[in-house]
């Protein structure tokens, strides 16, 4: 049944079934993939920047997570320029400026030069993560918000395919400067789609800021204990599902596997096992609450993370499936909790769960970097599932807070 988007002629929020809300999941799906293209177009080709460059693995890692890294930094102004410019404005100046500097990169010479190139598009790719999570809750209805919020974390899965993809592809037959062209102009075309079919924004409205009354809104986020607990899982869950995925390739290229650059590339098709948990579970948290399904994602990210230890290429792929489909459920129901509890200022609030999730891709990818070197992939493992541990016990201090609430609330 189609849902009309007024009521006694006011705008409500875009219920599940109305041409608002598809044209609404459409743009933000566009959203995740371009920007998780231009975010993770290296990943794929570390081996070969690292072979071009003589260059050791965790250096060439770099071209991955000094994008996230600044890239966490940056969300925050950049949601303040949301409040100020407009939350539609704010991601499509966005994609056009991350798109303008990823056509240009594969020009540089050097590792130095790439890596600054790196750092100037995590800064241009921030204003879509740090609006997009704002944007959704402000337009959504409630009811159907972790849904909607479901089809932009798969946006990202297939985005993060997509990154890998195109240009592990392309490898096999030319060099990574192609290869890197070939998604950034992958991550234009998308961008393009975002803005065609992205509606205004019915219920922002911009209003002067200043860093004091910023920096007042985020401490006042930082004093909920359920949001932190929610920014630290954030920061984990992807510190651990980058280091594993920027290590896979080095280990699929050696032996015993020895696989192509074409067949590693292939690989990242798991990806997908992300695209279909994070929309269901984003469903299950409307149905049944999202302190369940967030306990039950990140332990299967983490029972599959073991099955990858044995060097056998059948356990090694089922595993890396159960742990990517685990982690992107738990982002998808993080990210549409934060937005929930964040009644007020959820623009602030989405930029802090994102710097913490962008923080982890880049400052527990470097530590993942030290145990590769240290120890191959059983080191990598063990880095992980530490990082794993600490998830699982913040999923558990969440369980046991809603239960306390409910009970007190029946008392």
């Amino acid at each position: 049944m189609t849902m009309t988007t007024t009521l006694a002629g006011r705008d409500v929020p875009h219920r599940r079934g109305s041409p608002g809300y598809t044209r609404t999941t459409l743009a933000l799906f566009a959203a995740g993939l371009t920007t998780f293209i231009s975010m993770y177009s290296t990943q794929a080709l570390l081996p070969a920047l690292a072979a071009d460059f003589a260059v050791p693995p965790g250096t060439a890692a770099l071209a991955v997570s000094v994008t996230t890294g600044v890239l966490a930094l940056a969300v925050i102004p950049a949601s303040v320029l949301s409040e100020r410019f407009g939350r539609t404005r704010v991601m499509i100046w966005s994609a056009v400026l991350s798109c303008a500097v990823g056509l240009v990169l594969p020009l540089s010479p050097t590792i130095e030069w790439l890596l600054v190139g790196r750092v100037v598009q995590g800064v241009a790719l921030a204003g879509i993560p740090a609006v997009a999570m704002a944007y959704l809750a402000e337009e959504v209805h409630g009811t159907d918000l972790g849904a909607a919020m479901g089809r932009y974390v798969a946006g990202t899965t297939i985005g993060g395919l997509l990154g890998r993809l195109i240009p592990s592809s392309v490898l096999d037959m030319s060099t990574w400067r192609w290869a890197m062209e070939a998604s950034a102009v992958a991550a234009l075309l998308l961008a393009v789609v975002m803005a065609m079919t992205m509606p205004e924004s019915r219920f922002f409205r911009p209003k002067p800021v200043s860093w004091g009354t910023v920096t007042a809104n985020l401490v006042l986020h930082l004093r909920n204990p359920d949001l932190r607990v929610l920014f630290a899982l954030g920061f984990i869950l992807m510190g651990g599902f980058v280091s594993a995925y920027n290590f896979l390739g080095f280990r699929l290229l050696a032996p015993p596997f020895d696989l192509t650059e074409a067949a590693v590339g292939a690989v990242f098709l798991l990806y997908l096992a992300g695209t279909v948990t994070a929309a269901v579970a984003g469903r299950l948290s409307d149905l049944v609450g999202r302190r369940w399904v967030l306990l039950a994602a990140v332990c299967a990210s983490a029972v599959g993370l073991v099955v990858t230890l044995p060097d056998h290429l059948a356990l090694v792929l089922i595993g890396m499936l159960l742990f990517t489909g685990g982690f992107f459920a738990a982002h998808s129901v993080a990210s549409g909790w934060v937005g929930a509890l964040a009644t007020e200022h959820r623009a602030e609030a989405s930029s802090l769960y994102l710097c913490a999730y962008y923080l982890g891709s880049s400052l527990a990818a470097a530590g993942a970097g030290l145990a590769f070197g240290w120890g191959g992939w059983t080191a990598t493992v063990a880095y992980v599932g530490a990082l794993l541990l600490a998830a699982i016990w913040l999923s558990v201090v969440m369980l046991r807070r809603v239960e306390v609430r409910r009970a007190d609330a029946s008392a």
